[in-house]
C-alpha cells in the first residue's frame, strides 16, 4: 500500500514556505539515515529544510535528500521518509507528527554509518583574523 507520509511531508513543507515559516524535520536516526553524527542526540536530530539552509532539496516517496552546511562543512544528507517523526514550522511549532516504527534489524539500536572526517570540527583556536581582499 502506498504511504501517505511523503505526500503529507511535502504538503506541510509547501505550507511552511507559502506562509513564510522555516520548515524543520524531526528524524529518528538509524543505520540507513545519513546525517552528521555529531549532531544526533538520543537517536534523533532536528534539521532545517528551508531554502536558506539547504541546497538541492528533494522530497520523494522514499527519501529526503539535500546538501547542507554543518560548522562550515558541506554535507550530503539522506533521510528515509519512514524515519521522519515530524515536520513543523520553527516559528510556531505547527505541523504534523508521524509514528516511527523501530527497525527490526539490530533490535532498534541506533547506528550511523559515517567516516571520521564527517565529525564537526571543534571551535577554532586563537583570535579571529580577517583579511581585506580587493
Amino acid at each position: 500500500m502506498l504511504s501517505t507520509r511523503p505526500y503529507l511531508v511535502r504538503a506541510i513543507f509547501e505550507w511552511c514556505v507559502d506562509a513564510g515559516f522555516t520548515p524543520h524535520v524531526l528524524v529518528h536516526v538509524d543505520a540507513h539515515t545519513r546525517v552528521p553524527a555529531g549532531y544526533v542526540k538520543e537517536g534523533q536530530i532536528v534539521l532545517s529544510i528551508g531554502g536558506n539552509a539547504v541546497r538541492d532539496l528533494a522530497i520523494d516517496n522514499d527519501w529526503i535528500t539535500f546538501s547542507a552546511r554543518f560548522s562550515g562543512v558541506s554535507q550530503e544528507i539522506a533521510i528515509p521518509i519512514n524515519r521522519v517523526a515530524a515536520i513543523f514550522a520553527r516559528e510556531n511549532g505547527q505541523g504534523m507528527h508521524f509514528e516511527v516504527e523501530e527497525a527490526a534489524e539490530g533490535g532498534g539500536a541506533v547506528a550511523i554509518t559515517e567516516s571520521p572526517e564527517d565529525e564537526p570540527p571543534g571551535p577554532p583556536k586563537g583570535r579571529p583574523q580577517l583579511k581585506v581582499v580587493k
